[in-house]
């Protein structure tokens, strides 16, 4: 009888045993759904694929969970960064007005609740210092984790603004932050916020990138070395450049160019003058006007433009595709600009009320580890490299730079710590303004750019600026100069509509001048 029965039961048994034989073990991936990290990132296809399987795998191994990984892209930095100040002002309201007890939400409070400081200012009303220490209180999020790329200035704004939180990674990995590691600062850009609110991963310079078949068509067919040379006049109708006011990283070139100038003039107010006049006679050269800097190289590489403006890391890249493409005569080539170029790095940082904290604190860490660091730098498929696309992403570990890793590394060589070091950035001249610098660069180059098309075309034709210099003092007018400059970015921070009236004078000014440069130089003057 107890034979039958156990017969009988054995199936059953079988049954409930098999998930028990079946089930994972320890350290393996469960069937449990995979856990998922959301990124707002202007980053490129070839980095986002790397990022989400390399880091798939780090998370698998740690923590023995699958991970999906969310890219958010609404367009370039400028673009994210508008959202992610949208999205906070409309999640912030929901949370403010969803207790009662908080009174009446305001056009001040949606102004004011996210300006750093405000909170312990007398002048400011009650009603706005209370809303900014509860937002700061809160945990009010945007759906959004992590914030990875774009450079440190929107970085920086975001953490005074309350967006960003500690990432942590200080107190987990103290070692990362020893000075022959990462290092607080190089150059005059501060690499991680002290804080935690950010992390520089990668380090960025920018150079010049140039086609050499397009070169060789100009009556001077001697490659651009310097920044200037972009602004020849042999160069009209050849420039690939990106939009400022969209490209995070075009308003860093434009920027360090500036300060180049204040350098080699040894003046702040004559090397903002004659950085901004150099800056509206390459956008007088310019042929292709593209949203992002990463697509410039692309345009140079395909014969549309002959020379630009390029990051590092696309100009690298681009001139490796080349070589590999061309064999032993490539076109492209990417060169870093005589007399130097800044060093800058390129962050990550972790939004308020990241909804998946732990997996993005696991990324931070990630990205600056040894494991993380390889992936942006070393060669496809060697040990801890990408697997389809090298990054040649200069690593922000100094570490990563020693003898044993050189045969890794795509870019042997290049050592940013070394290459940028002839170059100075000094954020007090420039940093406070770099929002300033793109509306800027936008009314006096980009809207009026027919007009200064135009202007500069009648010179050229003219004989060249020394031919005529009354058309170049009109060309060259600008709406202020450096010593006013703290009054015209004050200007930038009334209402909308006052704020618009003050670009659109800088506009129109810039206009007039350029129509009356074009006048002077067919007059010879």
């Amino acid at each position: 009888m107890l034979k039958k029965i156990l017969v009988a039961a054995l199936p059953i048994f079988v049954l409930l045993a098999i998930p028990f034989f079946l089930r994972p073990a320890s350290g393996a991936p469960s069937d449990a759904p995979a856990e998922k990290l959301v990124i707002i990132s202007a980053h490129n296809e070839s980095i986002k694929y790397e990022y989400d399987r390399a880091f798939r795998q780090y998370y698998r191994d740690r923590f023995g969970r699958d991970i999906e990984l969310d890219f958010r892209s609404p367009g370039g930095t400028s673009d994210i960064v508008k959202y992610i100040a949208d999205r906070y002002e409309a999640e912030f309201r929901h949370f403010f007005e969803s207790d009662p007890a908080n009174g009446e939400w305001t056009p001040e409070i949606a102004k004011r609740f996210a300006e750093p400081g405000v909170e312990n200012d007398p002048t400011a009303p009650e009603t706005v210092r209370k809303a900014r220490k509860l937002f700061l209180s809160s945990d009010v999020g945007i759906g959004i984790d992590l914030m990875a790329g774009g450079g440190t200035f929107d970085m920086q704004r975001h953490a005074k603004r309350g967006f960003a939180v500690d990432g942590g990674a200080q107190k987990r990995h103290p070692e990362y932050f020893a000075d022959d590691v990462i290092p607080r600062s190089f150059g005059g850009d501060e690499l991680y916020d002290k804080d935690g609110r950010y992390y520089g991963i990668v380090l960025s310079t920018f150079g010049i990138c140039y086609n050499a078949d397009r070169i060789a068509e100009l009556a001077d067919p001697a490659p651009p070395k310097r920044w200037a040379d972009l602004a020849a006049p042999r160069f009209y109708n050849t420039i690939a450049l990106a939009d400022p006011s969209k490209s995070g990283s075009a308003n860093k070139c434009f920027e360090i160019l500036i300060q180049q100038c204040m350098a080699d003039s040894g003046s702040p107010d004559k090397g903002w003058e004659e950085g901004l006049n150099l800056i509206k006679r390459i956008f007088g050269n310019a042929r292709n006007l593209t949203d992002s800097a990463g697509k410039i190289p692309r345009d140079v590489a395909a014969g549309n433009a002959a020379a630009g403006m390029a990051i590092d890391t696309y100009g690298f890249t681009e001139q490796e595709w080349n070589e590999l493409q061309f064999g032993g005569t490539p076109h492209f080539f990417y060169v870093p600009p005589e007399g130097g170029t800044a060093v800058s790095a390129d962050p990550v940082q972790m939004l308020r009320g990241a909804p998946n904290r732990k997996a993005a604190e696991a990324f931070i860490d990630f990205l600056l580890s040894i494991e993380g660091q390889k992936l942006h730098a070393f060669k496809t498929g060697t040990p801890g490299g990408p697997a389809r696309h090298a990054l040649r992403r200069p690593p922000i570990r100094r570490d990563l730079y020693a003898p044993e890793y050189r045969e890794y590394r795509s870019d042997p060589d290049y050592n940013p710590y070394e290459s940028g070091a002839s170059f100075v950035y000094r954020p007090e001249l420039t940093g406070p303004y770099y929002g300033l610098l793109r509306i800027l660069i936008r009314a006096i180059a980009l809207d009026p750019q027919p007009e200064l098309q135009r202007a500069w075309k009648a010179i050229i034709n003219a004989g060249g600026p020394e031919k005529v210099p009354q058309a170049m003092r009109a060309f060259n007018r600008l709406p202020f100069p450096y010593s006013e400059i703290a009054d015209a970015n004050r200007a930038l921070r009334r209402d909308a509509v006052e704020v618009a009236a003050v670009i659109r004078s800088w506009s129109e000014s810039a206009r007039l001048n350029y129509l009356e440069a074009e006048r002077l130089a067919k007059e010879g003057k």
